[in-house]
């Protein structure tokens, strides 16, 4: 099994997607998947059915998942912000 970069705690910053620039802590590593689930991100509505704790069904709001590799910690795109932001040109 390949190490991953991330893990459950970790804070990261998404990179690419529909959820751009946003941060949230890792809730789960889903390693067979390649896939993550973070905290208040892409968040999905899920159909319940009748069971005693929902007499009626419900309509529960959670997070998805995002691939592995559309995250990245939030200390390591910090510094690669501010090491960007220091090599561009004064007239850009």
């Amino acid at each position: 099994m390949p190490k991953r970069h991330v893990k459950k705690g970790d804070e990261v910053v998404v990179i690419t997607g529909a959820e751009r620039g946003k941060r949230g802590k890792i809730i789960e590593v889903l390693t067979k998947k390649n896939r993550v689930i973070v905290e208040g991100l892409k968040m999905i509505k899920r159909h319940t059915r009748k069971n005693q704790n929902n007499p009626n069904g419900a309509i529960v709001e959670r997070e998805g998942t995002i691939h592995i590799s559309n995250v990245m910690k939030a200390d390591a795109f910090d510094a690669r912000a501010s090491k960007r932001g220091a090599g561009a040109p004064a007239n850009a």
